[in-house]
């Protein structure tokens, strides 16, 4: 394990830290110790953020994604 400082910059940075640390790859500490684990898990966070498409939707995208303008040779 290794100990790193941070300066936080944008408050945005702290929402994906905290995502790290449900995720189980990092662990926070502020200067009173470790914090309490999230109260909220990514499952419950990112719930309803994908629309439910059938097969045949998803398999369009995927064709139209290989067959773009961006192709690799």
């Amino acid at each position: 394990m290794r100990t790193v400082t941070l300066d936080i910059l944008d408050n945005k940075a702290v929402d994906l830290l905290k995502d790290l640390e449900v995720l189980k790859i990092i662990r926070i500490q502020d200067d009173k110790g470790v914090t309490e684990q999230p109260i909220m898990d990514l499952a419950k966070k990112y719930s309803g953020s994908m629309t439910k498409q059938s097969i045949e939707e998803i398999d369009k995208q995927l064709r139209d994604l290989r067959n773009g303008p961006f192709q690799l040779n």
